[in-house]
């Protein structure tokens, strides 16, 4: 405000300054949106969030794209692809998890959202809520059913493994099957037991052993660990294949305490590998412990006529028909004293006939002499004994003959009964089995594998077939 003065006199008056135009910045919605979300990323740009899964919508470009949830507010979330495919479970609506990225804006809707680099179910461990949703899928499917479960067969020629070639497993359950079932083959299919690619080579074991046919039974083992350790065995992949395998598969993963899908699809659990290695070769075992008891009633039933022989032997000794004898004296002893006191009697009347009458009990008494009595008992005891022992001898053939035939029936279904008969198996250096002579090339290593142990040799020179 200033004073101004007028030609007439001083006079007092008022002037305004006038305002300047104020200046205005008009922004367009992308850069506005734009302008927010840069400042939105640079001050929220690692952070976790917790929430409940909702509105879960899988794109067929592989996003995900879900709003994490709680009491009190909600907020979009995208999961891109290559972030997608590195989850361990799978996620599902109303799963309470923690979600690690960033804050972004939507820049079409103008909407806020997260851009999450890992997200993990909070609670349980991201392998434990995938190994749960993969088992009920698999129970929904009918995998676990026992109505598809595959028998073990009884004698085994063949086994094949599915392990790693340099741990303790392997080593465990060669020990034990060669301990059970010396004549048991075993072939090992080397595969990873642990890491990302372990359920894939575990898998290709289950297709080889099925494909070529060379293993009777197969058997996918590995030590105890930690489920990061076993989560190989909890992939579906594996899964399928031990479900699609026309052999069966015995499953021997981790301690006794261990589960895992494999597990369950499989045609048989071990708790161990070394239990595996046990009930495979178990119906052998049983063979062998039916032949300890046959043995074993056959002597205690040697043992018990022994028995009876010796205890029908002692009432037949010479004490005791002695006694009889003495006994037999003692009555006919009685009776002639009756005699002789009625022919003292009657001795002045029958003096004649009494002299008769001794003259026959004498040749009587002369008939029933003990040594005569006593050589017919011994005969009868020869009798008794010769009789006794050819019953047994008889007995005896009987039990060898039937055991001869039970060894017999074994050694026919050894396999190394076809080596007996002078044939040979021919090994390469990777040690598969060698059927023409086309797999050769010169200078090749060979092993030779005979009845009784191995030749080393090369190849000089390959004759091609002649025909005939």
């Amino acid at each position: 405000m200033t004073h101004a003065a007028s030609e007439s006199g001083p006079q007092l008056g008022f002037v305004f300054d006038t305002p300047k135009a104020e200046t205005r910045r008009i922004w367009k919605v992308g850069e506005l949106v734009g302008e927010v979300r840069s400042h939105v990323e640079r001050e929220y740009a690692d952070l976790w969030v917790e929430g409940e899964i909702s509105n879960l919508r899988p794109a067929p470009s592989g996003h995900v794209y879900f709003t994490l949830k709680d009491g009190d507010a909600q907020l979009p979330v995208v999961l891109f692809r290559r972030q997608a495919s590195l989850l361990r479970f799978r996620p599902e609506d109303g799963l309470h998890v923690l979600v690690r990225g960033k804050v972004s804006v939507y820049e079409q809707r103008g909407q806020m959202q997260i851009v999450a680099e890992f997200m993990e179910p909070v609670g349980a461990g991201s392998l434990q809520v995938a190994f749960e949703q993969l088992k009920v899928r698999l129970q929904r499917e009918g995998l676990f059913d026992q109505s598809a479960k595959k028998p073990l067969p009884a004698f085994p020629h063949c086994v094949g493994i599915i392990t790693s070639p340099t741990g303790a497993v392997i080593r465990d359950f060669l020990s034990i099957a060669n301990r059970r079932h010396a004549a048991l083959d075993i072939l090992l299919y080397p595969a990873l037991v642990q890491g990302d690619s372990a359920a894939a080579e575990i898998a290709a074991g289950i297709i080889f052993f099925n494909r070529t046919r060379k293993a009777d039974v197969i058997v996918i083992a590995r030590g105890g660990g930690s489920i990061e350790d076993l989560a190989p065995f909890n992939s579906e992949l594996l899964a399928r294949a031990i479900a699609a395998s026309s052999l069966p598969v015995v499953s021997a993963v981790g301690h006794e305490t261990d589960f895992t899908i494999a597990d369950f699809v499989a045609d048989l659990r071990a708790p161990t590998p070394s239990a595996a290695a046990e009930i495979i070769t178990g119906a052998l075992h049983k063979v062998e412990d039916h032949l300890e008891l046959l043995t074993s009633r056959l002597q205690r039933a040697i043992r018990y006529r022994l028995m009876q022989a010796r205890d029908n032997f002692a009432r037949l000794t010479s004490d005791a028909a002695f006694a009889r004898l003495r006994e037999s004296f003692a009555r006919r002893q009685q009776r002639l004293d009756e005699l002789r006191f009625r022919m003292d009697a009657a001795w002045s009347t029958a003096n004649h006939a009494l002299s008769a009458q001794l003259q026959l009990l004498t040749s009587r008494l002369l008939r029933q002499d003990a040594t005569h009595l006593l050589r017919l008992l011994r005969e009868r005891l020869d009798v008794v004994e010769t009789r006794l022992t050819r019953a047994q001898q008889n007995r005896i053939q009987n039990e060898n003959a039937c055991l001869l035939s039970l060894t017999r029936q074994l050694q026919s279904l050894s396999p190394l009964a076809v080596l007996n008969r002078g044939y040979a198996l021919v090994f390469d250096e990777q040690g598969s089995l060698v059927k023409s002579a086309a797999q050769l090339a010169p200078n090749q290593r060979l092993v030779t594998r005979l009845a009784n142990g191995s030749v080393e040799s090369r190849v000089t020179e390959i004759i091609p077939e002649r025909k005939v």
